[in-house]
């Protein structure tokens, strides 16, 4: 690793990216709930010789990603995923593995997607923290602006996430195996991130720390949560959310080439309550989203596992949820 100045730019990290003790701590990672899987059971059958394999074809560049295997998943709305072939994703995991601690170290404290110590129920306390402390412990009205970028991962500029990439990662062989991940998949020419590679995860955070840093920075705003592409800032005053639109909308598009979705740049007063993350927050509560409360009715009705009902209830019990937990657990 090289260490300049007082930042931390990284380089000779490839050594430790392709090593046979990466990939293989990259494939227990992977496979972690996966281990029923066929194509899971196939590669490990030979797991010793595949990652030696796979070493030598990184070391040597002869390394080239295999098809993606597209199929659609409904979590409420459709998504179109991308899946590697096993093979592909313990890569993906092996590069995660050593570019995400390095990459983590920039990151703002309110931003919560594909994180350890955060996520949803982490950035849903946030914001009923942020909400409180603005109105005074309820007693004041406020405002949330909650956005949304329109496709973001679609949207994603491979040249301009590899030049945010470059500030701290100096390996040439590094940005080598970065530019065949990223290579091999495009929406459009030169941009687009297949949904499902943990790697997606990583580089969705890079590209959007310039947001957070303009936020916080540039207009100096305080209560701000962002988890993924979806954001909110908490103000006092409705014309001052109103006046951050436009600033935040032209930055996206000079800088990141992304767009706000114009149908999902909402204004609401506290009372009203905010939806963030499959809940909506209130002054003293806060309750399940109702499309997500009726696509979990929808799943328990057709018959869910042990895990699935312990999971459910988890979710319900971040929220005022006594009567949907009655509900789930009832035999009928």
């Amino acid at each position: 690793m090289l260490l300049r100045g007082g930042g931390a730019i990284h380089g000779d990290l490839f050594y430790h990216i392709t090593s046979f003790e990466n990939l293989h701590g990259a494939w227990r990672e992977f496979k972690r709930c996966k281990s029923k899987k066929q194509e899971i059971q196939v590669f490990e059958f030979n797991l010793e010789t595949n990652l030696i394999l796979l070493s030598r074809q990184l070391r040597d560049k002869t390394y080239t990603p295999e098809p993606y295997v597209p199929f659609y998943v409904y979590d409420p709305k459709r998504r179109h995923i991308h899946k590697a072939t096993v093979r592909d994703r313990v890569v993906h995991q092996a590069l995660y593995r050593i570019l995400a601690p390095i990459f983590e170290k920039q990151f703002i404290d309110d931003s919560f997607a594909c994180r350890v110590g955060k996520g949803t129920h982490r950035g849903v306390l946030r914001l009923e923290d942020f909400l409180e402390r603005a109105s005074s412990n309820n007693k004041q009205v406020v405002w949330a602006l909650k956005c949304d970028v329109k496709k973001f991962f679609d949207s994603i500029d491979h040249e301009i996430l590899r030049m945010q990439i470059v500030r701290r990662v100096m390996d040439e062989n590094v940005l080598w195996l970065i530019d065949i991940i990223l290579h091999s998949f495009e929406k459009e020419k030169g941009k687009g991130l297949p949904l499902g590679n943990v790697t997606s995860q990583l580089f969705g955070n890079i590209y959007l720390h310039e947001l957070d840093r303009y936020i916080k920075h540039e207009l100096q705003i305080k209560q701000y949560v962002r988890y993924c592409d979806d954001f909110i800032i908490i103000e006092k005053e409705k014309e001052v959310l109103e006046a951050f639109i436009p600033n935040i909308a032209d930055f996206l598009e000079k800088k990141l080439q992304l767009i706000l979705h114009d149908r999902k740049v909402i204004i609401r007063k506290y009372t009203q309550g905010i939806d963030f993350l499959g809940y909506v927050v209130f002054p003293h509560h806060k309750i399940l989203r109702t499309s997500t409360k009726k696509r979990m009715f929808i799943k328990a009705k057709s018959g869910i596992t042990k895990e699935q009902q312990t999971s459910y209830l988890g979710i319900l019990s971040h929220g005022k949820s006594y009567t949907l937990r009655k509900k789930l657990l009832s035999p009928n």
